[in-house]
């Protein structure tokens, strides 16, 4: 079941398919089957699953940034809808959202790897199938698929969902606290459309990370070399 380094060993199938690193002894590696990469790793040209250990880029972190403000801008943007001409309580509530998906980022950061800092290590993005592996499963005999779905672009596809989480639970443990006691003048149908409309908007969001991601990150960064 296992082999070494020095051993003549067959390629793994698939584009992600690799062999994880069992132990080290010296310059002598000892590797397990072909299958899927552990989180946090993706192979390397010898179909070796390798620890990612590079930091994101500048398009990285642009697309990052991207992302996380389209809660917010959406929140502002129903805030302002629903609110009507009570400009100062709504500017009390364009504050607590941007409060709530600012914590949401801060904790999003700290609780991903390594844990307790802002920097994070991520996988280098090389094609836009890294985006898309649960495409890329080998199928050798056409009825047995070897399962090898993973992150190749960790953490760019996950921490985008779980930024949403957090930011999905701040608003409903601040914002309906709030509401209340500001937008006393608004009827009981209306003070709560804004945090309504984000109990649509999210999942909304989340379909658009899950299916469009990669698609929106290629465009981004062939746009940001164009413009270069």
């Amino acid at each position: 079941m296992f082999r070494a380094a020095v051993d003549i060993q067959p390629a793994c199938l698939g584009l992600y398919c690799g062999r994880t690193v069992l132990s080290v002894n010296g310059s002598v590696e000892t590797y397990g089957d072909c299958g899927v990469c552990p989180r946090g790793q993706r192979t390397d040209d010898n179909k070796i699953c390798r620890e990612c250990m590079g930091s994101p880029d500048c398009y990285d972190w642009l697309y990052l940034g991207f992302m996380a403000m389209l809660p917010l801008v959406l929140h502002w943007f129903f805030i302002e809808w629903y609110s009507g001409k009570k400009s100062s309580r709504a500017l009390l509530q364009h504050v607590t959202a941007l409060f709530e998906c600012s914590i949401a980022a801060i904790v999003t950061l700290l609780i991903s790897d390594p844990v307790g800092s802002v920097h994070i290590r991520s996988c280098k993005v090389k094609k836009l199938s890294d985006w898309y592996t649960m495409l890329y499963n080998p199928s050798p005999d056409y009825i047995t698929t070897v399962h090898c779905t993973q992150e190749a672009v960790y953490p760019l596809y996950t921490i985008v969902f779980i930024y949403y989480a957090f930011c999905l639970m701040l608003m409903m443990l601040l914002r309906p606290l709030l509401v209340k006691k500001i937008a006393c003048g608004l009827g009981k149908s209306d003070r709560f459309k804004s945090i309504y409309a984000a109990l649509y908007f999210f999942p909304i969001l989340t379909v658009l990370q899950a299916v469009g991601g990669g698609l929106l990150y290629c465009a981004f960064l062939k746009k940001g070399i164009e413009g270069m």
